[in-house]
């Protein structure tokens, strides 16, 4: 079975992160195993620290550097292009669902985070759109939520996406 993936955008200072931060607590406390993938759309972002092993191992020319311990692993290579969501999404194969955040382009199933504050323009192919939350009312054919109705916007991703999930 193919695992669901489900982008969240929006604009700088929309709010996704934090909005992220609390669907993936939600459906983790509901029992569903999340993934995610976050798009940083500039080049030279660092994960290692300078000085410690790994770093010094890609200083030294490591073109693909892993990290093991006992409880988790972590990698990180070097690339001559930038990779497309499902050349991502390929790899990672023990969770229910992955969310990621950005990667509008991607085809992917996408809910929109809008603030009024920071800017009103909606910004997702309309074909991708699968729901809107906002913290003001807008002309959508999506269902649309509060910023803060986490359980509602959970209850959807699950009907929509994890109904069979719960059988693997």
């Amino acid at each position: 079975m193919t695992i669901p993936v489900i982008t969240v955008i929006g604009t700088s200072g929309s709010g996704k992160t934090t909005l992220l931060e609390k669907l993936i607590a939600e459906l983790t406390q509901r029992g569903h195993d999340v993934g995610t993938v976050k798009h940083h759309s500039h080049s030279g972002f660092d994960i290692d620290r300078p000085g410690k092993d790994s770093w010094r191992h890609a200083q030294a020319g490591s073109r693909h550097v892993v990290v093991a311990a006992p409880d988790k692993i972590a990698s990180y290579r070097l690339l001559k292009q930038e990779l497309d969501l499902d050349e991502i999404v390929a790899s990672i194969n023990d969770v229910d669902i992955i969310l990621t955040e950005g990667y509008m382009r991607s085809g992917k199933p996408t809910l929109e985070v809008v603030r009024a504050a920071n800017n009103r323009a909606m910004i997702s192919p309309p074909e991708q759109r699968f729901a809107v939350a906002a913290d003001f009312p807008l002309n959508v054919t999506v269902p649309q939520f509060s910023l803060e109705d986490v359980q509602g916007i959970a209850d959807l991703i699950e009907a929509q996406f994890l109904n069979d999930a719960q059988s693997r």
